[in-house]
C-alpha cells in the first residue's frame, strides 16, 4: 500500500513512517526541503512539495491507500506574534487545500484520510469533566485553530473518502517534542507541576500514537473524530510526581504561572490548562493500549522498568485508580 504523509519530518511522522517500512508499505513524505529533512527511516520516499497545492505530488494520490495529514507550523516552538498565530492557521489550512486537491485530481480515490488534530479542539474550560469525542470545540484560538484544521478536509466525504481525525494528546518521546524539555527541571533537581497544577493533563506514548494511526487506517469501521490520548489522563501535579519517584528526584518545586504568562504570553495556556480527555471511540473499536498508565509510560521512556507483577505496573495516583476500570470495560 502506498501511504502519504504530510508534515512526515516531524516527531510522529518519523516514528510512523518506520513502522509502516517495516510493515512493507511504499511510504511517501511530503517536505517543503527534502534536502534538509534528518533522522528519516531508510525507505522513505522524500518528495518535494511547497506545503499549499498539490503541484509536483498529487498524481501519487490516484491510487494512494492512505494519505496522512499532519502538517502544520509547531504550535510551541516560537512565541505567539499576531504573524505567528497566522502562520500556525494559515499552514494547516493550506495543507488540507493541498490534500484536498489532490483527492478531488485523483481518477482511483484514496481509500482512507488520517486528519490531525489535537484535544485543544475542546478548548481550556472542561472542568474535571471526562471529555469525549462527543464534546463541543471550545473558544480560544487553539480550539478554532483545530476546528478550521479538521474542517479543511471534511469534503474528503464526498470523493467516497474515508476519513478519521485524531485529535492528539501530549505525545510522551524522547526523540522531541515536549517531553525531553519538560523532564530536564527534574534531571536538575528543580521539577515540580505547572503552575496550580490541577490542570488535566491528556498524554500518550509515541508507541501507541503510532499504533494507534495504524489501526484507524486498517480498521473500515474508523471514521470521524478520536481522541488519541491514554486511558487514563492525571493531573499535571500527579504526573510531576511520578517524573520525580522514576527518577528518583524531588517533584515539588512549582514553576508559577505568572511567570509562565510572563515568559510565554498568550501561549502560556497550553501550560497551565487542560483537558480529561479520554479515548472513548479508539477504546469502543477495541483498541488495546501498549502504555494505559502514566508510571508505565514513564518507566519506560526513563529506562526504569518495573519488575515483573510489581505494584509499580499498576495504576497509582488517584485519578489513575478512577479511571482504569472504565477504560477496561471498554475494550471487552
Amino acid at each position: 500500500m502506498r501511504v502519504i504523509i504530510t508534515g512526515g519530518t516531524g516527531l510522529i511522522g518519523r516514528r510512523l513512517s518506520r513502522a509502516l517500512v517495516a510493515e512493507g508499505h511504499e511510504v511517501i513524505v511530503l517536505s517543503r526541503a527534502p534536502e534538509k529533512a534528518k533522522d528519516m527511516p531508510a525507505g522513505v520516499q522524500l518528495q518535494k512539495w511547497d506545503g499549499k497545492s498539490a503541484e509536483g505530488w498529487g498524481a501519487l494520490a490516484d491510487g494512494a491507500g492512505a494519505i496522512v495529514n499532519l502538517a502544520g507550523a509547531g504550535i510551541a516552538d516560537k512565541r505567539w506574534s499576531r504573524e505567528r498565530k497566522r502562520e500556525i492557521r494559515q499552514s494547516r489550512l493550506n495543507a488540507g487545500k493541498a490534500v484536498m486537491e489532490a483527492i478531488a485530481a485523483a481518477s482511483i480515490k484514496p481509500d482512507v484520510l488520517i486528519q490531525a488534530s489535537a484535544v485543544g479542539y475542546y478548548g481550556t474550560h472542561t472542568g474535571d469533566a471526562q471529555v469525549t469525542e462527543s464534546f463541543s470545540p471550545g473558544g480560544d484560538f487553539l480550539s478554532k485553530v483545530c476546528f478550521d484544521w479538521e474542517a479543511s478536509t471534511a469534503a474528503a466525504k464526498k470523493y467516497g473518502v474515508r476519513r478519521a481525525v485524531i485529535r492528539t494528546g501530549v505525545v510522551l518521546s524522547n526523540e522531541g517534542g515536549a517531553f525531553p524539555k519538560q523532564i530536564l527541571p527534574f534531571k536538575l533537581f528543580i521539577g515540580g507541576p505547572v503552575g496550580s497544577g490541577k490542570q488535566w493533563y491528556p498524554w500518550i506514548h509515541i508507541e501507541d500514537q503510532v499504533r494507534a494511526i495504524l489501526f484507524l487506517i486498517a480498521d473500515e469501521r474508523a471514521e470521524g473524530p478520536f481522541n488519541l490520548c491514554a486511558p487514563n489522563p492525571v493531573t499535571n501535579k500527579e504526573f510531576s510526581k511520578l517524573i520525580g519517584e522514576v527518577l528518583g528526584r524531588p517533584s515539588f518545586l512549582p514553576a508559577p504561572a505568572f511567570a509562565l504568562k510572563l515568559l510565554f504570553g498568550e501561549m502560556a495556556m497550553i501550560l497551565l490548562e487542560g483537558q480529561r480527555a479520554v479515548p472513548q471511540r479508539l477504546l469502543e473499536l477495541g483498541f488495546q493500549f501498549k502504555y494505559e498508565t502514566a508510571r508505565a509510560a514513564l518507566q519506560d521512556l526513563l529506562g526504569k522498568p518495573s519488575p515483573a507483577g510489581s505494584a509499580a505496573t499498576k495504576s497509582e495516583s488517584p485519578s489513575e485508580e478512577k479511571l482504569a476500570e472504565p477504560a477496561r470495560a471498554g475494550k471487552e
